[in-house]
């Protein structure tokens, strides 16, 4: 098993005042030549918006971006016509495609809203750009992995309609643990370049590597691997091919 661990305090972070953000991977004004993507995960922002105040009309193309609030609101608007406020507890997908603008805003007058942005290579371009939100709560089972977002799936379209999809061969993932609990993930796909762990909130051990909050690791040369709370803790994972 290889693994490159990226503790929380090495992370590129800026304070704008209107938002407070730290950067996993190169981003920005953030870049660092060894810390550029991790398989087709490009960008893995953990976003403090101050209320009042967000992210204003701005374009992206050819990205599949997937954004996990964890307090408070987030307001999405874009060209395609979509409004809708997303809390804890739901997820929120866009593919880019040809191109699509957006703005992600804190409505309230006295919460900070915090939310991960995400983004990933996406496997086709050029696809006309689609949003989509949905709740996950009751996708999530205590102490087991529990996948909130999957690839898209052009041989058995009917499996698109019920859940949340992205461009990619990659996989989303949600592990909530009790304290002293243990999960074992399997890969989706052998030729998968790999995960990547974040953790949320609490500590872990990931196989040997011990990772605390906002802590993230990637690993890869492994089918299979270990997770171990060593407190109560969420961990997203996400599972990656390489880049093409």
């Amino acid at each position: 098993m290889k693994a490159i661990v990226h503790k929380a305090n090495t992370r590129g972070y800026f304070d704008h005042g209107w938002l407070q953000t730290a950067h996993t991977f190169s981003f920005a004004d953030y870049y660092d030549p060894e810390r550029v993507h991790f398989g087709a995960l490009r960008v893995l922002n953990d976003d403090r918006i101050a209320p009042g105040t967000g992210f204003g009309m701005h374009a992206h193309r050819n990205m599949e971006i997937v954004s996990i609030p964890l307090r408070g609101g987030l307001e999405h608007r874009d060209s395609m016509g979509h409004v809708s406020v997303l809390h804890k507890g739901e997820v929120q997908v866009m593919s880019a495609g040809t191109g699509v603008h957006h703005s992600e805003s804190n409505l309230s007058k006295d919460e900070t809203t915090e939310f991960l942005q995400i983004w990933v290579v996406p496997a086709v371009e050029n696809v006309e750009p689609r949003y989509v939100n949905a709740p996950i709560e009751k996708l999530i089972v205590p102490n087991q992995i529990s996948t909130i977002v999957y690839p898209y799936s052009a041989h058995h379209p009917e499996e698109n309609e019920k859940r949340l999809w992205i461009y990619q061969r990659a996989w989303f993932s949600i592990a909530k643990l009790d304290k002293g609990k243990k999960v074992h993930y399997r890969l989706y796909n052998a030729d998968s370049f790999g995960v990547y762990l974040f953790v949320i909130n609490g500590a872990i051990d990931a196989e040997s590597y011990a990772l605390e909050k906002r802590d993230g690791i990637g690993i890869g040369d492994a089918e299979e691997f270990d997770i171990t709370a060593r407190e109560d803790s969420t961990v997203l994972l996400i599972e990656v091919p390489p880049v093409e």
